[in-house]
């Protein structure tokens, strides 16, 4: 007969190897499958699916500009991402180690203006040649897809570096500091993303010439369907797992697809209080009290299209990126996009 303190040790064992056992089988965080955003936008995606609180998965909201750090190397930390897609389709295009789910952010990037400026639409955006357009991020993603959608409608544009003199045949494109961008610093129109872009208007209301909603790029770019900024990835071997790797993937497309309709009917409040829970400790947040309304909720164009749904038109957009700057974006592998 065994003595009762080997069986109630045994019985510690065989515990603990099953929670081991359940724990390899919970992704690479050990005791949850790790998901990883960068502030901003893209991480407004994710409140649906914090606000559920589901144990198996872990959230971390971090500096935009470490948020590829967590998809590479040999043993890369996220098991799930969400990220710019012209930077996925850079560094994870091949469908090696990660793969597509879907888009999850379409554009957050407005037209300021506090001149007697037409209102921007697809039937007066020649009135924007011989114009200065002030861009947030001229170099990335919101300069490189203003450039793309002046590309589709044949308008001509150029760069205004340094002074540089400003021509009357083309589109004056001038790279501003999102500081420096008020009623007086000189340019027609400013392209500004949320929630920058409702800030300047909220900031200039009582100014002389204050600013106002001039145009929305992503319905300048694409209509309604707006334009893919950023794309959910999943591991490749969560999606090529066992049963309990295939709930936690049918869970988070779950949680995706509700994404959308869950920010409207949620408070700014709760959304500010999901997102500090999971935000990197001591990063300077993207939204505040101050600066996040349901407006800007709405403006961030938070919409779930899956992979077998939008490939057509994140291939078109990588396109249009690369046509603009061969640098900014890579054509992607056939393999980069999932299908359920």
């Amino acid at each position: 007969m065994k003595h009762p303190v080997s069986l109630a040790l045994g019985a510690v064992f065989l515990g603990a190897a099953a929670l081991g056992m359940t724990a390899c089988d919970q992704g690479s965080a050990g005791n949850g499958y790790s998901v990883y955003a960068p502030d901003g936008a893209p991480a407004l995606a994710l409140v649906n699916a914090i606000e559920d609180k589901a144990e198996k998965f872990e959230y971390h909201v971090v500096d935009s500009s470490t948020i590829q750090t967590y998809v590479t190397g040999e043993e890369p930390e996220a098991d799930f991402c969400i990220l710019p897609v012209n930077l996925a389709s850079k560094v994870l295009g091949t469908g090696t180690t990660y793969q597509m789910l879907g888009t999850v952010t379409n554009g957050n990037l407005f037209f300021l203006s506090a001149e007697d400026n037409e209102n921007l639409t697809k039937d007066n955006l020649s009135t924007l040649v011989g114009k200065s357009v002030g861009v947030v991020q001229l170099p990335n993603v919101p300069g490189l897809t203003l450039q793309a959608m002046l590309n589709k409608y044949d308008i001509d544009y150029q760069i205004v570096e340094n002074d540089g003199e400003k021509a009357t045949d083309k589109v004056n494109l001038i790279a501003f500091d999102p500081a420096n961008v008020t009623p007086a610093g000189g340019c027609d129109y400013y392209l500004c993303p949320e929630p920058a872009a409702s800030t300047k208007i909220k900031g200039t209301a009582s100014a002389k010439k204050p600013f106002r909603m001039a145009g929305d790029l992503q319905a300048l770019y694409g209509g309604e369907e707006g334009y893919p900024q950023a794309v959910l990835v999943a591991k490749k071997s969560v999606l090529e797992g066992d049963e309990t790797d295939k709930d936690a993937v049918e869970a988070m497309l779950s949680y995706m697809e509700e994404s959308g309709t869950y920010l409207e009917t949620v408070t700014p409040e709760t959304v500010l209080s999901a997102l500090d829970g999971v935000r990197t400790e001591g990063m300077t947040a993207s939204f505040s009290a101050n600066n996040l309304t349901k407006e800007v909720i709405a403006n961030c164009s938070v919409r779930f299209t899956p992979s077998s749904e939008c490939k057509e038109r994140v291939n078109a957009f990588l396109e249009e990126l690369i046509a603009v700057n061969e640098s900014a974006a890579k054509a992607v592998s056939d393999d980069f996009f999932y299908n359920a």
